[in-house]
């Protein structure tokens, strides 16, 4: 009988062939196969009704297990093709398009988008979750067969599925997998891995609804994009959907209409913000906090175009591995120019306008830079995501010995920033290339063992924990990702720290060593709030529009009674604004009720309410915006009370 060599952890045993994924991982452990979803052999991701092969050599397998980022990600994209598979049966001739899990959208888990023979609505979703379940209860399996290209495409040929075919010719080589759902009428083409059967579904909902075009292409053909959610349990997809309630409350677009915070207008262009008044002054106390601490860290300020000619990003290589994320170029006097995507290669020649040596290094330059990205219409987002955004972007130029010790500051920035706004919950995941292939990764092997382990290192210096993410590195270089947990749990992508050795090799960039020789110095890219409107977005749903008194807009408003309290209002509005308080009076002639119903709207931290008693005492009555009244005081105790919450930036 020939046996198969399998390693599970530091267990290794000698498994009677044939066998599948799942028969190896119940040798090994029957309740770790109870859990597990698919399975990693050496490295790679296959279902558990793979059959293994081997000659000798070692197969290492890796359970993916249901509790995981990656178990996750299948049971999503298992559950995207249990909605294909539903409308399909509901509505014979839909035609199929793409349908990914989605593992960093707060909003939703998956989607596919579709070509019904009519246009579906909200009503037909409760049908197609009701078809999605009896499916899943008949525990139907899926079944990968690994075909030519050819048959592949005479099999969508036959099913009348010209979208799935134009995937097949782009992407296909000579052999791929499809997928089928037994007993239904779908097939897909499809790399996997999935669940075993329907039955490992247990807890989805779909969404929404929303028209969307095939390849995100308004020239294209226009779909229907049906979202959902899937989780492990039916516990975790309940409190998902409390927390999406909760979220819905504090939706940053409607906050800020409402607060009168931003706007974005198509006569302006989709993904393009306009500060308002209110808006501008969090914006510039924002940015007064980072300019604070970068001061402190021995950062220089800098100032770069908004475009530069095409010919830069062929170098700095964003023309070759990010150009449909790049606006297209224009033409000056015979010159193509392009709008910056990124800040980097400007941030490389202030550096190299002048020789540098190794004394010189550090060099630390900050910008709050504009950049421009051509975002697809269905993927904008309010502030989460836009085609023009500000970045708060520095670039860290360094010797290789001083690369832990400044990735470790930045890393220390990052905490006292980020708890500063109240996030102390605060994840770092180092994305690395990892094992698989990939020809968009630049670099030698070296270079990138170098550089994965300065980053871990500086997270071990700290006694960091954080999540090794294989294969999800920049295309220049490894990772640190900073993510957050706002007030209601959700978690966001928010600040990053890469090290680049290769803009430094494509720019050339040098500086002398004590040696006398030229050397080329590291590169980190340094962002905390990732963008600056993004980072706005996730304080309005984070503090559901009420922001700390040092963040507000308005920190104190002053409310009189009575029209003869006017002149009394007035001189305390001024005392306060002279004191540098952001203050406002309303000197409306509406009832007192009805003014402290209008500043609660506006979630003012402070109201000064003011009758004949408070103009008699020379005093004033304080209302909290959350506690209500809390006593009467002079004004020189408030201004003691608030300019210590201002100054300690308390929350």
């Amino acid at each position: 009988m020939s046996e198969l060599n399998v390693k599970y952890g530091e267990d290794h045993r000698k498994i009677p062939a044939p066998a599948t994924v799942a028969d190896a991982l119940k040798a090994f452990d029957r309740n770790v196969l109870k859990n597990s979803l698919a399975a990693k052999i050496n490295g790679e991701e296959v279902d558990l009704n793979k059959q293994l092969a081997g000659n000798g050599e070692v197969l290492s397998i890796e359970p993916i297990l249901v509790d995981t980022r990656d178990g996750l990600e299948v049971l999503r994209h298992s559950t995207a093709h249990l909605l294909a598979a539903a409308v399909v049966d509901l509505f014979p001739g839909t035609k199929l398009g793409i349908g990914p899990a989605l593992m960093d959208d707060p909003r939703y888990g998956y989607f596919y988008d579709v070509i019904a023979p009519r246009t579906l609505t909200e009503a037909d979703l409760p049908v197609i979750e009701k078809k999605m379940r009896a499916m899943a209860k008949q525990n139907l399996p899926y079944r990968r067969e690994d075909i030519e290209k050819a048959k592949i495409i005479d099999i969508f040929i036959k099913r009348d599925e010209p979208l799935k075919r134009e995937l097949i010719e782009e992407k296909v080589v000579e052999k791929a997998s499809v997928y089928y759902i037994d007993s239904s009428e779908f097939i897909d083409f499809c790399l996997g891995p999935h669940v075993p059967h329907t039955g490992k579904l247990k807890a989805f909902k779909l969404l929404a609804i929303a028209g969307a075009y095939w390849k995100g292409d308004a020239d294209n053909q226009q779909m229907q994009r049906i979202y959902g959610t899937a989780f492990a349990t039916q516990e975790e997809l309940d409190a998902w959907l409390k927390q999406r309630e909760e979220a819905e409350k504090r939706d940053h677009r409607r906050l800020g209409k409402e607060l009168d915070l931003f706007s974005i207008s198509d006569d302006y262009g989709q993904g393009l913000i306009l500060w308002h008044p209110k808006g501008g002054i969090i914006r510039m106390e924002m940015e007064r906090l980072l300019r604070e601490e970068l001061e402190q860290r021995g950062y220089s300020f800098v100032f770069t175009p908004h475009i530069a000619k095409r010919g830069l990003w062929k170098i700095s290589g964003h023309e070759e591995n990010y150009t449909d994320g790049m606006f297209a170029p224009t033409s000056i006097e015979d010159e193509e120019y392009r709008l910056k995507p990124m800040n980097c290669p400007f941030h490389i020649g202030i550096y190299k306008a002048s020789p540098k040596s190794y004394r010189d290094l550090p060099q630390r330059y900050s910008e709050m830079g504009t950049v421009y990205r051509a975002e697809l219409s269905g993927t904008l987002h309010g502030l989460m995501r836009a085609r023009g955004f500000t970045v708060d972007d520095a670039h860290l130029f360094v010797r290789p010995d001083q690369v832990s010790v400044e990735v470790a500051d930045c890393l220390d920035f990052a905490i006292k920033v980020f708890d500063t706004y109240g996030f102390n919950k605060v994840k770092f995941e180092l994305s690395v290339r990892g094992e698989a292939e990939n020809k968009g990764y630049l670099g030698a092997d070296e270079d990138w063992a170098i550089a994965e382990a300065s980053l871990a290192n500086a997270l071990k210096e700290r006694n960091i924990l954080y999540e090794r993410i294989e294969g999800e590195a920049a295309f220049y270089g490894p990772k640190i990702d900073i993510k957050i947990e706002d007030a209601i749990g959700r978690v966001w992508q928010l600040g990053t720290i890469q090290l680049d050795f290769n803009l430094p090799e494509r720019f050339e960039l040098e500086y002398t060593g004590d040696d006398n020789w030229k050397h080329r110095p590291f590169m980190i890219h340094r962002a905390l709030f990732g963008s600056i409107e993004r980072f706005f977005g996730v304080l309005i749903e984070h503090y559901a529009g009420a922001f700390p008194l040092w963040l507000a807009p308005v920190q104190v408003i002053v409310l009189p009674i009575t029209d003869r309290i006017n002149e009394y209002s007035a001189k305390i509005a001024t005392e306060l604004k002279d004191a540098g308080f952001r203050v406002e009076s309303n000197t409306k002639s509406d009832k007192i009720g009805a003014k402290i119903r209008d500043a609660q709207m506006q979630k003012i931290p402070y109201m000064l309410v003011l009758g004949d008693k408070e103009l008699d005492e020379q005093k004033i009555a304080v209302r909290e915006r959350k506690q209500g009244d809390i006593g009467v005081m002079s004004l020189s105790e408030f201004k003691e009370m608030i300019t210590q919450q201002k100054l300690l930036r308390s929350l």
